[in-house]
């Protein structure tokens, strides 16, 4: 059983990116807060499973992109859903006061969204989370090739979309 001083402070240590993990995968403030509810009561109301897991937070991670590809799934219109959601800007940088760190902000942000779910979420973890590729592997249910793999894929669509803007800079 999970009491609540330990269910307080798994999310105080881990909620804040698996968030951010979230939101940049759902592009939905709503989608990732449901989702963030629906994992803690998981683990509220399995706690055998978590207690048997051997990293905190890749367990986490997994459970959390587990549901968000189920949510994608129920919505019966993966393809569409995610074309839609490639189109907005994420939100997981703070606005920056110089207007040049703002445009870069925001192709960073665009660029992210234009990346395949599965590229963004393996970024977004290698990036933001700084976790190895085993690391994401065991998160995702994947194998670090694949991991490694869709992480070179997204960094590469990436430079591509960042390379004009770069290249007004110098």
């Amino acid at each position: 059983m999970i009491d609540r001083a330990e269910l307080e402070r798994l999310y105080d240590t881990h909620a804040s990116a698996i968030f951010a993990f979230l939101l940049n995968f759902t592009r939905s403030e709503a989608d990732t807060r449901d989702l963030m509810q629906d994992l803690f009561l998981k683990v509220v109301r399995h706690p055998e499973s978590f207690t048997q897991a051997r990293d905190e937070r890749a367990y986490l991670l997994r459970l959390a992109h587990n549901a968000a590809i189920d949510l994608i799934r129920r919505r019966g219109a993966r393809e569409k859903y995610h074309t839609q959601l490639g189109g907005e800007i994420a939100h997981d940088f703070v606005v920056a006061s110089d207007p040049d760190q703002e445009l870069f902000r925001q192709a960073v942000a665009r660029g992210l969204a234009d990346l395949p779910a599965d590229q963004r979420a393996v970024v977004h973890l290698k990036l933001w989370e700084g976790m190895t590729f085993a690391e994401i592997a065991a998160a995702l249910d994947l194998s670090p090739n694949t991991a490694a793999s869709r992480y070179r894929y997204g960094v590469d669509k990436m430079r591509d979309l960042l390379r004009p803007l770069y290249d007004e800079i110098q």
